[in-house]
């Protein structure tokens, strides 16, 4: 009779020899690990820095894949990890679970039940772990460890034969001075990670690799909130300039006076508060990457300064007859049309090519499926660890609303739905709950606008009721007044959109806003 061992372990030396996707080979791993093991859970998970990512999980929730657990936040995931050998937990053991309320079809904690963990190393390197739950307190009594030992090193032969993974491993340790120069840069906050496993988020990254490694000017394009700023820190990092810095500037966050000198720097005495010379945008991202968000509310002037460094690489500071070379690449961003700005004028034809080398459309959220799933499952642990939470789920109904919604403002209204269900479902608690799991109403969609409403065109606004003794330029007031605070309403505070549904210059609409009072 084949030894139990033996029958988990033929179809891994099998897949050794074939080209597998990741996902494909991680699942057969740990279908094979639960033929040798019977679990109700296990999951892969690999360590990244200081954090444990999981790369395939069974009979946990799907958000699972989108969590990060930080060493240090989870202490049976730190036991795992300072032990060479497998280690089980006792059935009594009083330290949280990193999976409470994720095992499928499990909506409490877990309560008693059988916990074991297996560290895994690559070429003696410490790469990540297996877990494996039941909740049948006395499933692995009987378990022999040296069996899960000797599945352990073929796992990491599995590993080691995913190329990519392969690839992963070779960089780890650029990939950690990268973070210690962002953190550098921007305090504690290391570069951000780009979430997903669905068709167009695979095609996104495997673009991103494919013109990070080139020197061509990239124009992103995509809905509001998709992540835009993400895509441009991921082609920065997978540049040959990633050890330089990545210098970003919202075009649409500044008066138009200043865009040039934020851009190229000015000297003193330049304009009126000039009071010292300062360098611009370009010069500090001189030999590194400049992100130019929203970069089609540049106005033309600027646009015309703006070519003149992509063509020459020379930069003029305002002020100043003299002249400065800088090597900067060109990442910009925009939720607008540009060939339709292009058409109506408002952008230069000549600017639009320079900069669209090779155009990159970020997909919404929309359109990737159950990614949405894992996004949350980011978001939640976020919350936790902001909360103080031993254990934060999403019930399956709840995921279900998630999975039916349309997301007109992408990940980062996806983010800040989250934030909002957590506080609502922590206000219907008079005690903090051991685990805190986010119902359907939490999320609150069927109270969100549903894209595709029609909201009223500026020329549909009644006039502001008036009283009687009221003049004209008084009922005038009252309904300029009017179109613009709805107009800021319905554009989240965008000054720029606001100029161009009312069909005004932004300098005049910021101007008229003053004399209203409302800025």
């Amino acid at each position: 009779m084949t030894h139990p061992l033996l029958l988990a372990l033929e179809p891994l030396v099998a897949d050794l020899s074939r080209d597998l996707p990741d996902e494909e080979r991680y699942r057969r791993l740990l279908r094979s690990l639960r033929q040798l093991l019977p679990c109700d859970a296990v999951a892969l998970l690999k360590l990244q820095g200081d954090v444990l990512v999981p790369l395939s999980v069974e009979g946990l929730s799907p958000d699972t894949l989108g969590r990060r657990f930080r060493l240090g936040e989870h202490p049976r995931l730190d036991i795992i990890m300072q032990n060479r050998e497998p280690t089980r937990f006792s059935t009594d053991c009083e330290l949280p679970d990193p999976y409470d309320g994720l095992v499928d079809g499990l909506h409490g904690q877990l309560q008693v039940h059988d916990c074991l963990g297996c560290p895994l190393f690559v070429q003696d390197q410490l790469w990540g772990l297996i877990t494996l739950d039941s909740l049948d307190a006395a499933r692995f009594g009987s378990v022999d460890l040296g069996n899960l030992q000797a599945f352990a090193s073929l796992a990491a032969a599995t590993v080691m034969a995913s190329e990519r993974i392969d690839l992963l491993a070779r960089r780890f340790e650029d990939q950690r001075q990268l973070a210690e120069i962002y953190k550098r840069a921007a305090g504690s906050r290391g570069p951000r990670e780009l979430i997903g496993q669905s068709t167009m988020h695979r095609r996104l990254q495997q673009e991103i690799q494919l013109v990070g490694n080139s020197p061509l000017s990239v124009l992103i394009t995509g809905e509001t909130g998709v992540g835009k700023e993400l895509v441009a820190e991921a082609i920065h990092l997978q540049s040959p300039r990633a050890h330089k810095p990545l210098i970003s500037l919202n075009c649409a966050a500044l008066p138009e006076l200043l865009v040039e000198s934020e851009l190229f720097g000015h000297v003193k005495g330049a304009f009126s508060g000039a009071i010292s010379g300062r360098s611009g945008k370009f010069e500090l991202a001189d030999g590194g990457t400049i992100f130019l968000d929203e970069v089609g509310e540049l106005p033309l002037a600027v646009q015309a300064k703006l070519l003149r460094v992509l063509q020459s690489g020379q930069i003029q500071r305002v002020g100043s007859d003299l002249e400065h070379r800088v090597d900067v690449r060109i990442i910009a961003a925009t939720n607008r049309d540009l060939v339709e700005e292009v058409r109506a004028g408002r952008f230069r034809a000549d600017l639009y090519h320079r900069l669209s080398v090779y155009p990159l459309l970020v997909p919404p959220l929309r359109e990737r499926g159950r990614d949405v799933l894992l996004l949350a499952g980011y978001f939640l642990e976020e919350n936790r660890v902001r909360m103080g939470l031993r254990g934060l789920r999403m019930s399956p109904e709840a995921q279900k609303l998630l999975l039916g919604y349309s997301w007109p403002g992408n990940v980062r209204e996806l983010e800040h739905l989250i934030s909002r269900a957590v506080l609502k479902a922590l206000s219907r608690h008079r005690e903090r709950p051991r685990i805190l799991t986010i119902e359907p109403q939490a999320l609150g969609l069927n109270e969100e606008v549903q894209p595709g409403a029609k909201t009223a065109s500026p020329t549909a606004h009644a006039l502001p009721a008036t009283k009687p003794s009221a003049g004209l330029k008084e009922a005038v007031d009252g309904f300029q007044t009017q179109l613009i605070n709805d107009a800021l309403s319905r554009h989240q505070g965008k000054w720029a959109d606001v100029a161009r549904e009312l069909n005004l210059d932004r300098a005049n609409l910021s101007r008229l806003a003053k004399r209203l009072g409302i800025r």
